[in-house]
């Protein structure tokens, strides 16, 4: 009976072509947009211009050394009249502007370059202060004749990392893949089903609420398995992203992940009397879980106790797990803690979705 409820569930499921479009086209969506944004061979602090006014030695170092970095482009130009409005339409970040005799021997030569930027571009704008505040303080030391005496060494936690920013979000956009389609897809299915009394002819049968329940979760990882691979596909083929660890290991915790995320739709569905009560409970969890739980940004940035609290959600540690294998080369043994919780939360709604299942179908 669950093999054959299985095929059919699984037929339905790739039947619905616009459901199946938007499950697999809108997080693919994402993963493009920031792999453009971030991915490798992009500029990931944006376009600079660059105006020099100064023939000095020190101006021309700078631009040169502006040329030879690769945190943002650098476009040069030799008037400064239309800088402005590059920046207001978004045309460029930031602007240095070196003034002329800047850099020269002279009392009356100009000690500062100037900086335009537009607020809306605080990435670039903090990339550019941040390089030329160094670039200026080594040239102050060489000036004085002076010698750093403190400083600091830059060393990564694991050697052997190379992640970039995407790398940790595309990995973020898998879970919020799994996540969005199993809550939102299972609560809507199953509370149409209970509008169209389709729930209510089933559960009058000598079906067992379990098997209706695993025959959904077990069609749905079918498509859940091919959301992983799409995503993470085109984020290693087209931009680069890097996959360190046990690919295997990885589709193994997501698909947990997802049996946890389906039985969450169907507890949804249960609490839910209707298909608009459903999608309204659906978002309810699933938008505030995408920006608490560490899709874009790690957690840990969060006020600590908000941090405390958000950490428990079901999204968090299957992030955690996944990127622990996927980014550090994890193993099974170095997640036992956040995996544990994971167990916990299937348990728990297993269990509850069995028990309200009947309950609700009327």
């Amino acid at each position: 009976m669950l093999s054959k409820l299985f095929i059919a569930d699984l037929k339905l499921l790739f039947r619905n072509k616009q459901s199946l479009f938007w499950a697999i086209a809108f997080p693919l969506i994402f993963a493009t947009i920031f792999g453009f944004f971030f991915g490798s061979g992009t500029s990931g602090a944006g376009t600079v211009v660059v105006i020099n006014q100064s023939s000095s030695t020190l101006a021309q170092g700078l631009v040169k050394n502006l040329n030879d970095q690769t945190t943002f482009t650098i476009k040069t130009e030799s008037n400064s009249d239309s800088v402005r409005d590059e920046i207001k339409k978004g045309t460029a970040g930031a602007a240095v502007i070196i003034p002329e005799q800047f850099g020269e021997p002279t009392e009356a030569a100009p000690k500062n370059v100037v900086i335009l930027y537009d607020p809306g571009a605080l990435q670039t704008q903090a990339a550019i202060e941040g390089y030329l505040n160094q670039y200026l303080t080594q040239a102050n030391f060489q000036a004085l004749h002076a010698t750093p005496i403190y400083g600091f060494d830059l060393q990564k936690a694991n050697a052997d990392s190379t992640f970039t920013y995407f790398d940790f979000v595309l990995i973020g956009l898998v879970g919020m893949a799994l996540m969005n389609s199993a809550i939102q897809g299972l609560a809507i299915t199953m509370a149409r089903y209970r509008d169209t009394q389709i729930l209510k002819r089933i559960t009058t049968t000598p079906l067992k609420p379990w098997v209706f329940i695993a025959a959904e979760v077990l069609s749905r990882l079918v498509l859940n398995a091919v959301q992983i691979a799409l995503i993470l596909g085109i984020g290693v083929k087209f931009f680069s992203a890097h996959i360190t660890g046990s690919v295997p290991l990885l589709l193994l915790i997501s698909l947990f992940g997802a049996i946890l995320f389906q039985l969450l739709g169907f507890f949804v569905a249960t609490m839910s009397r209707n298909t608009d009560t459903a999608q309204s409970m659906s978002q309810a969890i699933t938008v505030p879980m995408m920006f608490l739980s560490g899709v874009f940004f790690p957690i840990d940035q969060l006020p600590h106790w908000l941090y405390s609290v958000v950490k428990f959600l079901p999204l968090s540690p299957l992030l955690r797990s996944m990127r622990s294998v996927a980014l550090e080369g994890g193993s099974l043994a170095n997640n036992v803690s956040d995996l544990t919780l994971i167990s916990v939360w299937v348990i728990a709604l297993a269990i509850i979705t069995t028990y309200r299942f009947k309950m609700n179908a009327d």
